[in-house]
């Protein structure tokens, strides 16, 4: 459950477009957290790599629990691309940097990324809320 909710505040992060549009006190709290969003994101990245490797290796749930192995890897999966794209200058700096051509492939990966990073904010939280929902049908 707390996954979920950290997935939906990271989606909110990464789209401030949206938190905006519903709530104009909203700009406020999303400034505060503008200086540290470079170290958020890289903790959602790698929390997002970890999770895509457990997946991996619970493969075998997949026989067993397919809805609740599927929804860990989307979950992964957008939790890693959210927190790329809003940790991208941290990485770059803290890990990238060392190797040139990695820092020209996460610059490529970056560039293919950014312009969805909206639908992927949309679909976090759509993930989010299921991971919730689908914590209380699998738990209960």
């Amino acid at each position: 459950m707390i996954f979920g909710i950290t997935l939906i505040l990271l989606s909110f992060i990464a789209v401030p477009s949206l938190v905006l549009s519903k709530h104009a006190h909203a700009g406020e709290l999303l400034n505060r957290i503008a200086p540290y969003q470079g170290w958020i994101g890289l903790v959602f990245c790698l929390c997002g790599v970890w999770g895509i490797i457990s997946s991996v290796l619970t493969l075998s749930w997949l026989t067993l629990w397919p809805i609740y192995w599927a929804t860990l890897l989307a979950a992964s999966i957008v939790q890693f691309t959210l927190g790329f794209l809003l940790g991208y200058g941290m990485i770059s700096k803290l890990i990238l940097s060392k190797n040139e051509e990695a820092m020209k492939k996460g610059e490529q990966l970056q560039a293919k990324l950014a312009p969805i990073q909206g639908k992927l904010g949309v679909f976090g939280v759509a993930v989010g809320i299921w991971t919730i929902v689908a914590h209380f049908f699998f738990y209960i």
